[in-house]
């Protein structure tokens, strides 16, 4: 692995939270290697919206509001859900066989608790939903959203049963998908945002109902 690999997965990984400064110092001697190339992982880790690296302060771990990543949640839910629609309405007998492939492999490791892989085949799925989806509008809106690396922390907020209920959301999202069933692709795709918000964000605040003029 590269210096920025190593330090993208010691972030994800919970090792430094949002908020937390990366000292080039401490982080070349943690990964043995010379400033340099930690330098050069932080400025690449900007561009990815990981880090931020202010004149005379050093870098840190981005750092969202909470509702903002509530606003990327309800956005991904409703344009994701709409890809999950499509693709059930477009896939090949060849394409809902590497669905479910991905979707059982992806099982496989997070019953391991290999995050590594877990992120890189939950990307892979969802990457093939909107390829399937036909919609170049569709992907480039889902590609702002889904890059928003702090949503890539969620796997790690995941308790036992929080990764259980989300493979098993992929395997119906794929399931929905070989039915040629759209209305139950895009629902199984919500119901799997909104569950990841909750593991992330925790439970929600009721709204207090507005008083009777």
């Amino acid at each position: 692995m590269s210096v920025i690999d190593d330090l993208r997965s010691l972030i994800l990984g919970g090792r430094y939270a949002p908020g937390d400064r990366l000292g080039e110092v401490e982080l070349a001697q943690l990964l043995q290697v010379s400033r340099t190339p930690v330098r050069e992982a932080l400025r690449q880790l900007q561009s990815e919206g990981l880090v931020e690296v202010t004149a005379n302060k050093g870098a840190r771990v981005i750092e969202y509001p909470a509702a903002d990543l509530e606003t990327i949640f309800e956005l991904r839910a409703r344009i994701e859900g709409l890809a999950a629609r499509q693709a059930a309405a477009t896939a090949t007998d060849e394409d809902v066989e590497r669905l479910h492939e991905v979707a059982v492999s992806l099982g496989e490791h997070a019953g391991r608790r290999e995050l590594d892989a877990v992120y890189r085949l939950n990307a892979e799925f969802h990457q093939e939903l909107v390829r399937l989806g036909g919609s170049t509008v569709l992907a480039q809106s889902i590609s702002a959203l889904v890059h928003s690396p702090v949503l890539l922390r969620t796997y790690s907020a995941f308790d036992e049963e929080a990764m259980r209920r989300s493979v098993n959301h992929h395997i119906e999202i794929a399931a929905a998908v070989r039915a040629g069933d759209p209305e139950w692709a895009e629902a199984v795709m919500r119901a799997h945002l909104f569950s990841a918000r909750a593991s992330l964000l925790g439970p929600r605040k009721l709204r207090k109902p507005r008083k009777q003029a």
